[in-house]
């Protein structure tokens, strides 16, 4: 059971980058995704979060409107698009799957598998 995060680097405040992460060893359709971040001495934070059956969908209140998160079962993998970026969302980001959830949660603890993580430099 993997999840491969890619897609972090450097932008300009304003600009707009899409996350990817690619599971592998289970699907990601009967799972929920989420995508956290942590920025150097903070907690980790939930960024955003979907239940497989995609009912089910949160946004951290920073980034609603800007980000959206989605996936696509045919390539077993998620996404997170960001837009409108700001040197304030500057963090690493790390992608997470449960298993078999029709819902989701923001809670770190909550979650049975991460990726590693891709960073995110919003630059002002």
């Amino acid at each position: 059971v993997q999840l491969q995060a890619s897609g972090g680097g450097l932008v300009q405040a304003g600009g707009s980058l899409r996350l990817s992460c690619a599971a592998s060893g289970f699907t990601l359709d009967t799972s929920a995704i989420g995508w956290f971040r942590q920025a150097p001495g903070k907690e980790r934070e939930g960024v955003s979060c979907s239940g497989h059956v995609g009912s089910t969908t949160n946004y951290l209140d920073s980034v609603k409107g800007r980000f959206t998160i989605s996936r696509d079962n045919a390539r077993n993998t998620m996404y997170l698009q960001m837009d409108s970026l700001k040197p304030e969302d500057t963090a690493l980001y790390y992608c997470a799957a449960k298993r078999s959830s029709t819902i989701c949660s923001r809670n770190v603890r909550w979650w049975g598998h991460w990726g590693q993580g891709t960073q995110v430099t919003v630059s002002s």
